[in-house]
């Protein structure tokens, strides 16, 4: 059985399928290689490489890599611009679910501000609430996350589609 957006019209509908899969496939290996990098950099150095949200960043940059959102300005200035904001609500205002929230709306609307909105990064401050991290957690595993998930990226579709990532803004 075809999923719903592939053609089901004759022997057409079989290739489209098999592209649909390819590329289902890829993203997949994509996210594995990026998560199981990062996750291994996290446990040879003992530092916190990992965010929660560095997840939903795979599903974008692996999955939608033409997507605006998926984009390197967009994955380290989002991830970055977020958890500062998140960092200077929690140790301005302390914690609670006010602050949080305030956080959250500050950074969507600072990321729409500056044109680096990544969805993923909208929930940096909700994480900063919750684990009530210092401020060495902007660079470790914020930024630094961030930069090695788009420089995995990077290679990885250098050698999977032969350079096809970033895409530029036309």
């Amino acid at each position: 059985m075809m999923p719903p957006s592939a053609t089901s019209a004759g022997a057409n509908g079989a290739s489209t399928w098999r592209a649909q899969a390819g590329s289902i496939l890829l993203a997949g290996l994509g996210a594995f290689v990026a998560l199981a990098l990062v996750g291994m950099l996290a446990q040879a150095t003992s530092e916190p490489w990992i965010l929660g949200s560095f997840g939903a960043t795979c599903v974008l940059l692996f999955g939608f890599p033409s997507s605006p959102f998926s984009q390197p300005r967009n994955i380290i200035g989002g991830h970055l611009l977020t958890s500062l904001t998140g960092l200077l609500c929690l140790h301005l205002f302390g914690p609670g679910y006010a602050p949080m929230a305030v956080a959250a709306a500050s950074a969507l609307m600072l990321m729409m501000l500056t044109r680096t909105v990544h969805p993923p990064a909208g929930s940096n401050p909700v994480i900063i609430f919750a684990a009530q991290p210092g401020w060495s957690f902007l660079a470790l595993p914020t930024m630094f996350g961030a930069v090695a998930l788009v420089l995995i990226g990077w290679l990885y579709w250098t050698v999977v589609k032969r350079g096809s990532w970033p895409h530029r803004a036309q």
